[in-house]
């Protein structure tokens, strides 16, 4: 199926064409369960390429060592609640099932959820209580369950999903990925939906203080895709297994998203990834500590990166409206649906 949708954040614009991870051992406080039911956690934490190789804390609570992301290992959640703001084979009719984990391994100056990836807001969670959000978001109509910035979590999400869930999971991350820990949530992880920020290492180093990013986004991509093969998509248009690489256009940063589009274009065949081009880019975070990008992207930047996508034969996936780029779009992280409510 080759195909380009034209979405905004906004449903009702939808177009209407249809080393391992770390020393494994066993600890009760994060689980509540007995060591012979066999689930463990990891203690010296090398989940993503910063490999702090340090012994995280369970909890925010707790005393002890926090890594890069400043999380422990117990899930602080933002926000959990239907989404319809991502793209068409995500968010369907119904909305994705969509879990904000608070914190990120990233430290992306712009981010539009700076409130929680830099400041932490959220509730903290057990393992049990994250399984019981997904069968609630699965209640209400969630097409899938959609893991926004999980990474630094991976441990207890794995957990939670120690049995199959009725709905595919999506794993919605920054791509600055471990591929040993994409390997880890084999069979688990059913729709990978990574970003893949920057191939240009200075953008990479000064906007998400990652200057090793492509390298190291690229080769979790490539085990994403080896892990699912082609994406499929069902008859209703929702995605049930495959890998979705987002790019969001930087301003003045259009030959990083040329280099990406090169990149998708020389190494996946049509048929194999879908790609969003995305042009919802807002100043936020601190961008206004950083001139060049405290602005939103011009038309031209995104009509030229554009036209450079279908040049190089890319067909499979989404180009977005210029609606789209308008903080409207950012959901509030208030705590919706972490909470258990009382009957």
């Amino acid at each position: 199926m080759n195909f380009i949708y034209s979405w905004n954040a906004d449903i009702s614009f939808f177009h209407e064409e249809k080393e391992v991870l770390g020393f494994l051992c066993y600890n009760k406080k994060i689980t509540g369960k007995e060591p012979a039911e066999r689930e463990y956690i990891m203690s010296i934490c090398n989940l993503c390429p910063r490999a702090c190789k340090i012994e995280r804390k369970i909890s925010v609570k707790d005393k002890g060592n926090v890594g890069y992301c400043r999380s422990a290992m117990l899930p602080v959640i933002s926000r959990a609640a239907l989404h319809h703001w991502e793209e068409p084979c995500i968010a369907g009719s119904r909305g994705a099932g969509t879990v904000f984990f608070a914190g990120c391994n990233l430290s992306c100056v712009y981010c539009q959820n700076y409130e929680i990836s830099e400041m932490r807001k959220g509730i903290e969670v057990s393992v049990e209580r994250l399984r019981e959000i997904y069968f609630e978001l699965i209640a209400k109509g969630a097409h899938n369950i959609d893991l926004v910035t999980p990474t630094h979590y991976t441990h207890a999400i794995f957990q939670s999903l120690r049995d199959p869930l009725p709905v595919p999971v999506v794993y919605n991350c920054g791509g600055y990925e471990s591929v040993h820990t994409v390997a880890f949530l084999r069979n688990k992880v059913q729709c990978w939906l990574p970003d893949l920020k920057y191939a240009d290492s200075i953008a990479a180093a000064r906007y998400s203080d990652a200057p090793d990013y492509f390298e190291k986004a690229t080769a979790a991509i490539e085990q994403m895709f080896r892990q699912t093969g082609p994406y499929d998509i069902d008859s209703s248009g929702i995605l049930r297994k495959g890998v979705l690489i987002r790019h969001l256009i930087l301003p003045g940063q259009v030959e990083n998203t040329k280099k990406v589009l090169e990149y998708v274009a020389d190494t996946f065949a049509p048929g194999e990834v879908l790609f969003s081009l995305m042009r919802q880019y807002v100043p936020c975070g601190r961008a206004a500590e950083y001139p060049e990008i405290n602005r939103p992207i011009t038309d031209e930047e995104y009509e030229e990166c554009e036209s450079y996508m279908e040049e190089l034969g890319i067909v499979d996936g989404y180009v977005q409206q210029k609606a789209s780029s308008d903080k409207m779009f950012i959901p509030a992280f208030d705590g919706t649906g972490v909470l258990k409510r009382e009957e």
